[in-house]
């Protein structure tokens, strides 16, 4: 396995362009272990690889930024287990990694739901960021998820809007928003949380509120959610 493994971290090196790394520090992008490989390179390496959780384990052990984001497109979301979802969700520093995982992994597996409950919970800044991360893309993905799974997640939303870290107040507004646009049932939920947001004396709070406010009341959401 560790052979297999030497082999597709030389083939990482090889997509690995300066120029794209630098591009890392922009978007605020932990690049200490990063080679700079695009995520397309990385998606088109992963179809060639073809789906092994085991093998997608010791990628993510491995260290490097962009053994962690194939990984996270490697695993069989049928064998990936719930002890190796939290094994993962621990070892997050950076948000690609968190958001990737979300969007190429988690969303697809028979526990998301219960597990980004536990997350929102983690004191961590990119651990609690999963579980509303995991909240907004679950949202858009789950297409036939019933109304109350997202009106239960309400309580954390309202309760963790206070926290000030960015890369958690930017998930907690991401899934207010998404929820919010998500179908009219969802609207004025999202609509009376964000008042309440404003009442709170938070600065993140307030930002979150004003900043999914701003969108939800606009023209385009309002006339998509009446059609």
């Amino acid at each position: 396995m560790q052979e297999t493994v030497n082999e597709i971290v030389e083939d990482l090196k090889g997509l690995a362009s300066k120029n794209h790394k630098k591009g890392f520090a922009h978007f605020k992008i932990d690049d200490s272990s990063a080679f700079g490989v695009s995520m397309p390179l990385i998606r088109d390496l992963a179809k060639k690889i073809g789906k092994d959780t085991d093998l997608a384990m010791h990628l993510w052990d491995e260290g490097p930024h962009e053994c962690k984001l194939l990984a996270s497109l490697v695993a069989d979301p049928k064998t990936f287990t719930a002890q190796n979802a939290d094994k993962w969700v621990s070892d997050f520093y950076s948000w690609d990694v968190c958001d990737q995982a979300m969007i190429n992994l988690f969303r697809k597996t028979d526990f998301i739901w219960d597990k980004i409950i536990e997350w929102f919970d983690w004191e961590g800044e990119f651990q609690r960021r999963a579980g509303f991360a995991g909240l907004a893309v679950l949202t858009v993905h789950h297409k036939k998820a019933e109304d109350q799974l997202f009106l239960n997640c309400f309580p954390f939303l309202e309760k963790y809007a206070s926290d000030e870290r960015n890369f958690v107040k930017k998930s907690v507004n991401w899934a207010n928003r998404e929820i919010g646009k998500r179908r009219k049932n969802l609207y004025e939920p999202c609509i009376e949380l964000c008042y309440r947001l404003v009442d709170q004396d938070s600065a993140s709070a307030k930002w979150i509120a004003s900043d999914a406010l701003r969108e939800l009341k606009s023209e385009k959401i309002l006339n998509r959610l009446n059609k």
